[in-house]
C-alpha cells in the first residue's frame, strides 16, 4: 500500500517552497491526475536530468527491474529520467539536485504496509528531486502483497517525489473523497497514483504508467515551459 501524506517524523519535508508566483498560468489538475502544489511543486524542468539513485547496491539491484518500464515511459513523455547508481541517503534531508533517492525504512508512515515519497521543491515551484522510503516489511515476509500491488507501489512513490499527488475524487457525491475513488479508463484501470492502490493489474501492465499518470507528468513539464523554465 502507499500514501504520501501526512509526513512522518522519520521522513522530514524537504525545504517546502511556495507555489510559483505565476500560478494563475499553470494547470495543476485534470482527469485522473493532480500535482503536489500543496507541497510546493507545480513543474519539472524539461532540460534537467532527473536520476533515481539508491542507498545501497542491494537496493539498486532489487528495485531497478521494477522501475525500468515506467522510467522508459516517462522519458518518452519528455522527462529526462534515468536510473542511476548508489549514494548515501539521509531520509530527513534532500540529496543532490535532480536526484530521486530510494531507501528502505520500517513503516516510514508509522503504519504497516505504507511507503512514502516526498518531493524536494525550490522557491520557483520546480521539482528538484525527492526521497522515497519503501516499507521494509515488503521484503521480510511480514507484509505480503500481490505482485501487481507491489510493482505499482514501487512506481507510485517516485512519482510523488517528482510532483504527482493522489487524484482521488468524491465520485459518489457523498461529501467525502474516499479510497479508490478515482477516474478510470474504459478498461476500468485507475491511475497508478490513485490511493491506496491503482494502476494495471495484469502481468504485462503492472508497474507501467497509465495515460492519466503520463498526462500528469506532461503537465509538470508544460507548466515549466509556461514559466519560461528550461
Amino acid at each position: 500500500m502507499y500514501k504520501a501524506l501526512p509526513v512522518a517524523a522519520a521522513l522530514a519535508v524537504c525545504a517546502l517552497a511556495a507555489v510559483p508566483t505565476r500560478a494563475a498560468t499553470l494547470t495543476t489538475k485534470g482527469t485522473g491526475w493532480q500535482l503536489t502544489t500543496r507541497l510546493g511543486v507545480a513543474s519539472l524542468s524539461p532540460g534537467r536530468q532527473y536520476t533515481i539513485t539508491f542507498a545501497t547496491s542491494a537496493m539498486k539491484t532489487r528495485y531497478t527491474p521494477y522501475l525500468t518500464a515506467a522510467v522508459a515511459q516517462a522519458e518518452a513523455a519528455g522527462l529526462k529520467l534515468a536510473i542511476g547508481g548508489v549514494e548515501p541517503v539521509n531520509p530527513a534531508k534532500c540529496g543532490p539536485v535532480g536526484h530521486i533517492q530510494f531507501t528502505e525504512l520500517y513503516r516510514p508512515l508509522g503504519r504497516p504496509g505504507f511507503s512514502q515519497g516526498m518531493p524536494c521543491p525550490n522557491p520557483k515551484g520546480v521539482g528538484t528531486g525527492g526521497i522515497v522510503a519503501i516499507d521494509s516489511e515488503y521484503w521480510d515476509g511480514t507484509w505480503p502483497m500481490p505482485a501487481y500491488k507491489l510493482r505499482n507501489t514501487l512506481v507510485h512513490e517516485p512519482l510523488h517525489a517528482l510532483g504527482l499527488d493522489h487524484p482521488n475524487l468524491d465520485l459518489n457525491k457523498d461529501g467525502k473523497t474516499a479510497d479508490y475513488e478515482c477516474a478510470a479508463n474504459p478498461s476500468g484501470e485507475t491511475p497508478i497514483m490513485c490511493s491506496p492502490n491503482g494502476g494495471y493489474r495484469t502481468a504485462t501492465g503492472m508497474g507501467h504508467l497509465t495515460g492519466f499518470d503520463l498526462d500528469g507528468l506532461k503537465a509538470l513539464l508544460a507548466n515549466a515551459r509556461a514559466q519560461g523554465i528550461k
